[in-house]
């Protein structure tokens, strides 16, 4: 056996044995005066801690290093702000870089956010991605920009910003957090999206144009029994501040996944906003009762359009199976029932907490799911008849130029609006301790987000953002954002090729799968069409045997 199998005392339990012999030796200096009471009691405490860790059974680590271990556990506890303030650099997206947040920070202060010397990015990475300016470039009047979405049964068109606040739920977000975004929103004349859990009292307060989001557990316009009621429906959808309707069928963050909010949690406020009991668990089934099939879908949003008054009713999804989202377009051809928008929300959103496999590896990127929703409207021709918007990373006037060169009308951010409140990306959204209040239900937490303050941030990041955009847009020799097309945006494949974005990811032409059998292959269309065109079905979401 070697000297160091049994030692007299291991290293490990040096520190154990320090205390104890602090605390014998302070305890003999205490009766002969030497040392005063606090020596005694700073080794005695660690020395009871010692006694603990041996013989507690919960942690191998205490227990073989007394003391010593609980550095450990300090050490993990510390080691997100360690990294963020001291390892990550400029532009390490973890993930959000810290250029990116810094960006969102500058913009909502309305200071300087131009950088020196040049940029941080490497330029010939395989990834990087620019937009071509031009030799005749526009001058435009107003970086206001806006589109009007609403399609043919609507009554009650709204003339949206292309720049406005996605999804997230009171009770995700704080009180202040929900005040702060609505009166910024209500500053700026954009919208703000309340998420699946309804409209609280805090989104009324400053009458701030509302998206009212409907998920499956129809939290607002439910039966006790969790189905959908038509006549609380009816009530808050009539609401002047409600400006359109969006039905949730699945989330980037957790796309195909149900949710529970513990009861403990359901506070009266909750409760009220969602129709739910308080004290009782709330849950969102992992799919709506109201529909089972592409058809009822269809039928379902005529029937909310109707109670509505008419205003626009749309769905946000992220996209899974193609055969899915194929049937969904088939049963808008078939009825002759179209949504007025349609909202692609990436896999890379994440405002919901969600299992590491649901965040990491579930769901359509935004890039794939918004082209696939574009090209799927061009080729039955319904594409200017339906307004699309996208959620999913966007934080920049860059960002937002590249969905709209995917296909989008609009841009949607929910973190990047977090940042603009305070929120510094320490990722424990789902524990109740942020420390910025913005994603916690702590009266006293909460309070140090002041409203006043973090609204005007709000108005100032979508206004300075929007500015950034239109220098983006006349650069580029343009008169609207969504002007910008595929052949606008350059890739670098490797780092001796570019590429075009329209000829990585091309459109599909018009009318093209209400005529054609089989797709062109000289056409470089993804074979997702090709594959499950023809086996989708407006009666059902399962795809038709081969």
């Amino acid at each position: 056996m070697s000297k160091q199998s049994h030692p007299l005392l291991p290293i490990r339990l040096s520190t154990f044995a320090i205390c104890i012999c602090g605390t014998a030796l302070s305890g003999i200096a205490l009766l002969m005066g030497i040392f005063d009471w606090p020596v005694l009691l700073v080794f005695g405490l660690l020395t009871i801690v010692g006694i603990y860790d041996c013989t507690q059974t919960k942690h191998a680590i205490l227990r073989n290093y007394p003391i010593l271990g609980h550095m450990r556990f300090l050490l993990e506890f510390i080691r997100p702000e360690i990294r963020q303030y001291f390892i990550e650099g400029d532009n390490d997206k973890t993930p959000f870089s810290r250029e990116q947040r810094t960006l969102v920070y500058s913009r909502s202060k309305a200071v300087a956010d131009e950088i020196p010397f040049g940029t941080t990015l490497d330029v010939m990475a395989p990834g990087y991605q620019w937009i071509n300016q031009s030799l005749a470039p526009t001058h435009l009047p107003s970086h206001d920009f806006r589109i009007e979405i609403g399609g043919k049964d609507c009554k009650q068109k709204y003339s949206a910003s292309i720049f406005n606040i996605s999804a997230m739920s009171f009770g995700s977000l704080s009180a202040n957090a929900i005040l702060a975004l609505n009166l910024g929103a209500r500053k700026g004349g954009f919208a703000h999206d309340t998420g699946e859990g309804s409209i609280s009292h805090y989104h009324r307060v400053h009458g701030g144009d509302l998206i009212w989001e409907i998920g499956s557990g129809y939290f607002g316009c439910r039966n006790p029994d969790g189905g959908f009621n038509a006549d609380k429906f009816k009530e808050n959808a009539l609401d002047p501040q409600v400006k359109m309707i969006e039905i949730k069928l699945s989330q980037g963050a957790k796309p195909g996944h149900g949710g529970i909010l513990p009861g403990p949690k359901v506070t009266a406020e909750i409760a009220a906003a969602r129709g739910v009991k308080e004290g009782e668990s709330c849950i969102s089934p992992s799919s709506h009762s109201a529909f089972s099939t592409p058809l009822e879908m269809m039928h379902f949003i005529q029937k909310l359009r109707d109670l509505s008054g008419g205003k626009p009713v749309g769905f946000k999804l992220c996209i899974g199976h193609p055969w899915e989202w194929f049937g969904l377009v088939k049963a808008m051809l078939e009825t002759n029932i179209h949504p007025d928008f349609i909202v692609v929300d990436g896999s890379e959103g994440g405002t919901g907490a969600s299992p590491v496999e649901f965040t990491n590896h579930v769901g359509t990127p935004l890039q794939d799911g918004l082209r696939l929703v574009h090209n799927t409207l061009m080729g039955v021709n319904l594409r200017d008849k339906i307004k699309i918007g996208c959620s999913g990373k966007v934080i920049s006037a860059f960002d937002m130029a590249v969905t709209f060169a995917l296909g989008a009308d609009w841009c949607n951010s929910a973190r990047g609006f977090m940042f603009s409140i305070g929120c510094i990306q320490a990722q424990v959204c789902n524990t109740g301790f942020c420390p910025t209040g913005v994603t916690t239900q702590d009266p006293i937490r909460q309070k140090a987000l002041v409203v006043t303050d973090k609204s005007e941030r709000v108005f100032n990041f979508h206004n300075e953002t929007l500015k950034t955009l239109k220098e983006l847009v006349e650069a580029a020799g343009l008169n609207h954002p969504t002007e910008i097309d595929a052949h606008h945006i350059i890739r670098r494949i490797s780092k001796n090729e570019v590429r075009l974005l329209s000829f990585l990811l091309p459109e599909m032409p018009a009318g093209l799968l209400l005529k054609a059998e089989h797709i062109d292959p000289s056409l470089n269309l993804p074979r997702v069409f090709e594959l499950y065109w023809h086996r989708s079905q407006a009666q059902s979401f399962s795809a038709l045997k081969t």
